[in-house]
């Protein structure tokens, strides 16, 4: 009988033991899962603050020019440098054929399985946009219009995704029409969303070219 009790007992402590060592640590969850404020319009990802990252071994970007075209790329193509659209709309920027042209590249296929090719075009197609509106820029950048603040990145941004045309559309109509892309996304969403990106070193070229 004693055999048996110290046998059956020995189990049930080895069991114990083993399960033990699947619990969590309270503090620890808590610790990560914690958010200091709760309302969902507060969690933003990626986040333009460094401190938010306190155990990251990343590059942060933050406000940065790569920052800028990384979250253009996440917005259009969630970094896909091979998608295309339903509307012809092609890699990891969502070049358009006119738009590819325009900077020197004449086929589609090769830009679409090259990925440095379609980083220098959208550098190059910021160049070019920087220049068509470079007195839009010049006036508008600081001031409110529409309770949005302009901003230089937040024009290019908006000009790459519906034309420099559209931006000073927008702007010398100040802000009262409404100008969507084929998806509804609208010029003001990029001009706010986009704001305040450090896009000074990118030169304004009137025929810039990815060659």
């Amino acid at each position: 009988m004693l055999k048996k009790w110290i046998y059956y007992t020995s189990i049930v402590l080895t069991v114990a033991f083993i399960s033990s060592g699947f619990k969590s640590d309270k503090a620890y969850s808590q610790f990560w899962l914690a958010a200091a404020d709760p309302e969902p319009s507060a969690v933003q990802f990626p986040s333009q603050h460094r401190s938010d990252y306190p155990f990251s071994n990343l590059i942060f970007t933050g406000k940065s020019f790569t920052g800028f075209k990384e979250a253009i790329a996440f917005k259009e193509s969630q970094g896909q440098y091979k998608l295309v659209n339903s509307f012809g709309y092609m890699g990891k920027y969502q070049f358009g054929t006119s738009a590819l042209r325009s900077v020197g590249i004449t086929s589609n296929s090769l830009f679409l399985n090259d990925p440095q090719l379609q980083e220098k075009a959208f550098s190059a197609l910021i160049a070019k946009n920087k220049w068509e509106l470079r007195d839009e820029i010049a006036e508008y950048e600081g001031k409110v219009v529409a309770g949005i603040k302009v901003t230089e990145s937040g024009m290019l941004a908006a000009a790459h995704l519906l034309g420099a045309g559209s931006v000073k559309k927008f702007l010398r109509h100040d802000g009262r029409k409404k100008i969507v892309d084929g998806f509804g996304t609208s010029l003001r969403s990029y001009l706010r969303k986009y704001a305040g990106y450090d896009t000074s070193h990118i030169p304004a070229e009137d025929h810039p070219t990815v060659y």
